[in-house]
């Protein structure tokens, strides 16, 4: 990683620590304070970086190894050789996705389903459905991990940029699937905490819930509340998330079974609440506490359950996307996640950025979570 005021020393910095390598593909993470010197940066790194496949994005932050650079000038780069593996570039526009309703979005991307393990995935969120790219990989790739995050941007920026082997865009998304010797190990740690009960919305309006078992869903969180301890209540009420089941089909759940999301509103006189997403008629709530605790033993835990399930295999490089709502907005220490990461793997190659939204696997799907670490491992198939 280079951090520096001036780009062409970060550059230098973010370079010199990828010398000597001769890599099958590069992946940059670029802080979004360069946003006016990206096609330099893109073009530089494309003719001096010593590979066919350069993809990347600008975010708020960005983060390498053992470090979150979350608002400071930083270039973050991986440089990984995979011998025998099957890669492949695309570049993604809403345009692509609204083509494809239909089907055939495999063959407008050119990349057959036999040579994929999993995707890496970089997408900006103002121009192009974040969503509905997922849910086009997930229809395209059944049962493949799909890793990544949404650009954040920077302070008063309303954009962001992907860069794709030297050019720059500030529209779609780019991505690499990976195939052959090298497979994807998805590790998504949401640091949340169920309480209280699982419930089945009953009415919606739009991202209003309206009623949760057919009371007003108002009342179904303030007796949540209730059944915390009562010097828990006051500060829990700042951190209470709504989780809405992955697989409303499960005979009961359980921690990282649900999607976090956001409790952005409430209409007292109907005791409607607001998230943060679409929630659907007999979909499975249950209500999340979140806090740094829960989030630091949730991130320990999900990174030693991958540790065993390598059994051995050692991990070439690591992508991650760490939610803006994590970091010093969390934890009280900085670098918390890129920390505990290299504690768990260390000298692990990574690189990643700092997400307004973090892309993953629950059970056999991948879906856009809040709040989240989401690192993708590369690992020999």
């Amino acid at each position: 990683m280079g951090i520096h005021q001036n780009w062409r020393q970060a550059l230098d910095m973010a370079l010199g620590g990828i010398s000597g390598l001769a890599p099958d593909v590069i992946v940059v993470f670029v802080s979004a304070h360069f946003e006016s010197d990206l096609p330099a940066i893109s073009e530089a790194i494309w003719h001096h970086g010593g590979s066919m496949i350069v993809i990347g994005c600008t975010s708020s932050g960005v983060i390498g190894r053992g470090a979150e650079m979350e608002w400071e000038p930083a270039i973050s780069i991986l440089s990984l050789e995979l011998p025998g593996a099957i890669l492949r570039p695309v570049r993604f526009t809403q345009g692509l996705l609204e083509a494809t309703a239909d089907g055939g979005f495999a063959e407008r991307l050119g990349v057959e389903p036999a040579v994929v393990n999993g995707w890496f995935v970089l997408a900006d969120p103002f121009r192009m459905d974040g969503a509905l790219l997922v849910d086009r990989l997930n229809a395209s790739y059944p049962g493949l991990p799909v890793m990544g995050g949404l650009l954040a941007p920077g302070e008063g920026q309303r954009q962001t940029w992907v860069l794709f082997n030297g050019q720059t865009y500030n529209d779609g998304g780019v991505g690499l699937s990976i195939g052959g010797a090298f497979d994807v190990l998805p590790i998504v740690s949401q640091g949340c905490e169920p309480i209280g009960e699982t419930w089945t919305i009953t009415s919606v309006e739009d991202k209003w819930i309206e009623t949760i078992s057919n009371r007003p869903a108002l009342q179904m969180l303030s007796e949540t509340l209730m059944t915390l301890p009562i010097d828990m209540q006051q500060e829990a009420h700042k951190h209470m998330v709504a989780g809405l089941a992955a697989n409303e089909y499960r005979e009961t759940f359980a921690r990282g079974d649900f999607l976090i999301r956001n409790i952005i509103g409430v209409r007292r006189e109907t005791g409607a609440i607001a998230l943060g997403a679409r929630p659907r008629v007999g979909q499975t709530i249950q209500f999340q506490l979140r806090d740094a605790a829960t989030a630091d033993l949730d991130l320990k835990a999900t990174l030693l359950e991958a540790q065993l399930t390598l059994a051995g295999r050692e991990p070439v490089g690591g992508l991650v996307a760490c939610c803006n709502g994590r970091g010093t907005a969390l934890f009280d220490t900085p670098h918390h996640d890129a920390a505990e990461i290299e504690r768990r793997f260390p000298g692990l190659p990574l690189a990643g950025l700092i997400a307004s939204g973090e892309i993953g696997p629950v059970g056999a799907k991948s879906f856009i979570h809040g709040f989240s670490n989401s690192l993708g491992l590369i690992v020999p198939a």
